[in-house]
């Protein structure tokens, strides 16, 4: 975790009691999600300060790769800077987002949002076709874990139908194209089982 790294960050109490339930699946549509964050005001916070501050959400980019036929799923290996989540298995690709996304002081929420979750893509993945755009699903949520308590999953996905046009970077350990109907054979995380129940609802 970087010192000084600062994240996107809602309170938890501005937001809709079912977004932030024990265990959240909501599907909806993306102007309705930007909107009640607009509504809710955000901030970046120092990331160190939000890890251990339930009362905050750090808002994540988790992006699922499909083929449009939906018969794979892409997944990979937590290796990654959370070490909490290390050696399950995970669907989505993402990360935190930090000022950067922020292209100037009147950037709108989705301004923010859609920057950091490309950023991310572009990060971990050393290829992909730029004709796969990425569809917001809805959010996921959970307090059953330390690391669920302090994040809210904005859950995107992207279908393909060139899965081999996808080149991994090495945050993407083991990364490789899956049955979807054989995903319930990997120990996955829970953010991934929230993401399948929501976008089977999708």
């Amino acid at each position: 975790m970087k010192k000084k790294e600062r994240v996107l960050c809602i309170h938890r109490d501005r937001l809709p009691p079912s977004w932030v339930s024990l265990q959240s699946i909501v599907p909806m549509k993306m102007a309705a999600f930007i909107k009640a964050c607009t509504a809710s005001g955000f901030d970046f916070i120092n990331r160190q300060e939000a890890e251990k501050n339930p009362s905050l959400k750090q808002v994540i980019p988790y992006i699922v790769l499909q083929t449009k036929d939906l018969a794979h799923t892409a997944i990979y290996n937590r290796q990654g800077s959370e070490t909490r989540l290390h050696d399950l298995w995970s669907l989505g690709i993402g990360g935190h987002i930090n000022p950067l996304d922020q292209a100037n002081s009147k950037a709108s929420f989705k301004d923010i949002l859609l920057s950091g979750m490309n950023r991310e893509l572009d990060e971990e993945l050393v290829k992909r076709p730029s004709l796969d755009q990425a569809e917001f699903s809805g959010i996921i949520s959970e307090d059953i874990t330390d690391v669920g308590s302090v994040h809210l999953g904005a859950v995107f996905r992207i279908l393909t139908q060139t899965p081999e046009s996808y080149l991994p970077g090495p945050e993407l350990f083991r990364f490789q194209w899956v049955k979807t109907k054989k995903l319930n054979q990997f120990n996955v995380e829970l953010w991934s089982q929230l993401t399948l129940e929501l976008i089977s609802q999708g």
